[in-house]
């Protein structure tokens, strides 16, 4: 069961749902409030466009960004299901990425005309229409196909295994827990053994 800390590195549509790690007490939101969607754009910054670095949200920017997630979790599972897709999930994503568009915005760098995607509107919408984009990008692509859920007992997050035989979100995380579990399997007493 993966930790408190966001799981990062897979493709940022995934690593979006992955925000919403399974815990004790039932799932959990590690981006729940400004600050923790701060840190989680911190670990994302080298991934992101430069207007959403260092950036400051406010409780307004979660709703957006919680409903894109919800729409990519639920197109993600029914495909790993063998289902269509909620026609409400991808008209939402189809509905995030319209909120704010990206243009490219022209400009001069002092030696050459440059063109930079842009967005306007508040915070949470343009990130929103930023992940949306992104999940269309993944969802669209041949390597859907080979998303796969953490096979660690309890364990809800998602990944794309650059290894055919990759079963776990994180090696350091679930991995080391199922070999664990293996290995006192293999090792524990035996019923009327002694112990």
């Amino acid at each position: 069961m993966p930790g408190s800390n966001p799981l990062t590195g897979e493709p940022l549509a995934l690593d979006l749902v992955n925000t919403r790690p399974a815990g004790p007490g039932g799932r959990t939101d590690l981006i729940d409030t400004p600050g923790r969607l701060a840190a989680w754009l911190a670990l994302e910054a080298e991934r992101l466009p430069a207007e959403f670095r260092g950036v400051a949200p406010g409780p307004e920017d979660l709703p957006p960004l919680h409903r894109v997630r919800e729409h990519v979790e639920a197109v993600v599972r029914a495909l790993l299901g063998g289902a269509a897709p909620p026609a409400a999930a991808l008209h939402g994503l189809s509905e995030a990425q319209r909120a704010a568009p990206a243009t490219r915005e022209v400009g001069w760098d002092g030696a050459a005309v440059t063109a930079e995607p842009r967005r306007v509107g508040p915070l949470g919408v343009r990130l929103a229409a930023l992940l949306a984009e992104a999940a269309v990008d993944l969802l669209t692509a041949p390597a859907v196909g080979r998303i796969r859920e953490c096979e660690a007992d309890g364990c809800v997050m998602l990944f794309l295994p650059s290894h055919p035989r990759r079963r776990w979100c994180s090696p350091s995380r679930c991995g080391n827990r199922a070999r664990v579990a293996r290995y006192y399997q293999r090792h524990r007493p035996t019923a009327g053994g002694g112990e």
